[in-house]
């Protein structure tokens, strides 16, 4: 959890083969899952956020085979790392803007 910045972006570049400017959130968690960091492009720089427990664990999403990836919703982000964790639940459907023109 020493990399800042440019080590991380490097990581999302070299290890992932994404780019870390294309707007997604890269997830980076240690291997006692007491600490995580957030690394988001937004226009005008890198913004890095990290959250360090005091107590627990946070509780991860399952990974792909290769265990190194893995897609989440924003909703399922957040609940992360509050450390909320909902054992059943129903998502109902919402409709966007893209729905709404493809409709007509």
């Amino acid at each position: 959890m020493r990399k800042g910045f440019d080590g991380l972006s490097g990581l999302v570049h070299s290890e992932l083969g994404r780019r870390p400017v294309n707007g997604e959130v890269f997830i980076f968690v240690n291997h006692q899952r007491d600490k995580i960091k957030l690394l988001h492009w937004e226009p005008g720089g890198f913004v890095l956020y990290y959250k360090r427990l005091e107590r627990g664990t946070f509780d991860l999403p399952r990974v792909s085979s290769q265990g190194k990836t893995c897609q989440i919703g924003w909703s399922s982000l957040m609940l992360m790392v509050e450390g909320i964790t909902i054992e059943k639940y129903k998502q109902k459907k919402r409709y966007f803007i893209n729905n709404l023109l493809s409709a007509s």
